[in-house]
């Protein structure tokens, strides 16, 4: 059995050696990141504009987690596209890799924001939805791990990479990103913290 305190320190160093760019792959502080992060989120929230939050398997829940504070706590207008109907029905019928393209197509406008979720970064509908949100001129952020040339870790106006090659190490981190991002949302906007 692994030791616990192994998988502690993997995940927290995973988290010190968080690497954020933006998209031409310009190394930011985790100051800059962040700030930037918060900075798009305010453009969107200020002009009406929504926030979408997509992931698969694991990253889905937490897509449906932080979507649901962002809108109940952080007063966004936020959604994540999880519904099993809509999503079962585009991949039956369309294709898999645009199940979260398409409800950007007929939801998103241009200004809103995509924060997208991904341990590998290579999801065929993941870099699919990334391709479709720079065509409807959205605002992205993207979360991804594994391989550090990952296509969605070049999609993004800010990316969040965490340097690790386990599911469970990256998604543990990718959780702690997200609500250290909607935690100073609040706390900076006044809206009271999660």
């Amino acid at each position: 059995m692994e030791p616990w305190p192994h998988y502690l320190t993997a995940v927290s160093t995973g988290l010190e050696e968080l690497a954020i760019t933006d998209r031409s792959g310009t190394s930011l502080t985790s100051e800059v990141g962040f700030r930037r992060w918060l900075d798009l989120t305010r453009a969107v929230d200020t002009s009406g504009g929504s926030v979408y939050v997509i992931g698969n398997g694991a990253s889905a829940a937490m897509a449906s987690h932080i979507a649901a504070d962002a809108c109940k706590n952080g007063g966004l207008r936020a959604r994540a596209f999880t519904n099993q109907s809509l999503s079962t029905a585009i991949g039956n019928d369309l294709a898999f890799d645009e199940i979260f393209a398409l409800p950007l197509t007929r939801f998103a406008r241009p200004g809103d924001l995509l924060i997208s979720i991904s341990s590998s970064g290579r999801s065929p509908n993941i870099v699919r939805a990334l391709e479709q949100a720079r065509t409807l001129q959205l605002h992205v952020v993207t979360l991804s791990g594994k391989e550090p040339d990952n296509p969605s870790r070049r999609a993004g106006d800010v990316n969040f990479y965490i340097p690790r090659g386990r599911y469970g190490w990256i998604e543990c981190a990718h959780h702690v990103v997200l609500h250290y991002w909607l935690d100073q949302y609040m706390n900076t906007y006044g809206h009271g913290a999660a």
